[in-house]
């Protein structure tokens, strides 16, 4: 078998593998514990920022603190959602991808001046307003695959978030406006992927294919799940993943939220389950989402 015929092989059981006895038990202790407060969705999740950081940015989201401030403010995953909701109105794309890399990059020194450049590209506000609508009219993965190598220095890590907070305002949209029941966006819904979610992916295949007898487990596995540069075919292995993952939680008996795949994907980030050990991993910082 070719390198990608043992990578389909993989593919094929990861969708029939999702999350082994340890996962489950590691996530519901999770959740009746330090991840309680996200039992009913991932909008609490915030992290800290210094607004007069970013005081060359423009344009800056009008929902957002002003960058007169000096100390910290912090900024969670609804107000992202309500700035980029805002801003979609508006029709300020740039403005929807400000408000996901401020909470991205938190307080990270060099974020700014990565975004005032990708901001600078000719290219960024048309392929946003473009991703906008296909993510509304064709799904995630469509919206991901127009935006992959569209922007110099706006790579997925970036982009996924951009994708993800905007596709949970248009389903604010839905529950406010019923009526745009029939322009819903093709599921699965967005989500975000970056490195150390593609970590744990990584180490997920490893242990499956090895499980397989598949030759070269780990070799294919850190292939198809690379530290960046993710296909759209890979986006859309992943969003499939982690949605029916979801769905198993969910009827696992541990109370978890059945109708929100982005819980599942900050447990990930945030290090409850590793894989590589099959044990319950001391969580992570949640201070940064980027790869």
């Amino acid at each position: 078998m070719g390198r990608q015929d043992l990578a389909d092989a993989l593919d094929d059981e990861l969708r029939k593998r999702l999350l082994p006895p340890t996962a489950v038990r590691a996530l519901g202790l999770w959740l009746a514990g330090s991840g309680a407060r996200y039992a009913a969705g991932a909008g609490g999740h915030a992290v800290e920022y210094k607004p007069a950081h970013w005081s060359g940015i423009e344009p800056w989201p009008v929902e957002l603190p002003e960058r007169t401030r000096t100390g910290t403010a912090r900024i969670s995953r609804d107000h992202v959602v309500a700035a980029t909701r805002g801003a979609a109105e508006r029709s300020q794309w740039s403005e929807a991808l400000v408000a996901a890399y401020v909470w991205g990059q938190g307080r990270t020194g060099y974020g700014p001046h990565r975004l005032k450049e990708i901001l600078a590209e000719p290219t960024v506000d048309d392929a946003l307003a473009t991703a906008g609508d296909t993510l509304r009219l064709e799904g995630a993965v469509a919206a991901y695959d127009g935006l992959r190598g569209a922007v110099k220095g706006l790579g997925p890590a970036f982009f996924t978030k951009f994708l993800y907070f905007l596709d949970q305002a248009y389903l604010l949209d839905q529950v406010s406006f019923p009526d745009l029941a029939t322009d819903a966006p093709v599921v699965p819904r967005a989500l975000i992927l970056d490195q150390r979610v593609a970590r744990v992916m990584r180490a997920h295949a490893t242990r499956v294919g090895a499980d397989m007898g598949l030759a070269s487990a780990s070799d294919v596995a850190a292939w198809i799940w690379s530290d960046g540069r993710w296909t759209s075919h890979r986006y859309g292995v992943y969003l499939a993943w982690i949605h029916s993952a979801t769905g198993q939680l969910a009827s696992a008996g541990i109370g978890w939220p059945g109708s929100c795949p982005d819980v599942l994907e900050l447990a990930l980030f945030d290090g409850v389950w590793n894989p590589a050990s099959w044990h319950l991993a001391q969580p992570a910082c949640l201070a940064r989402r980027s790869a």
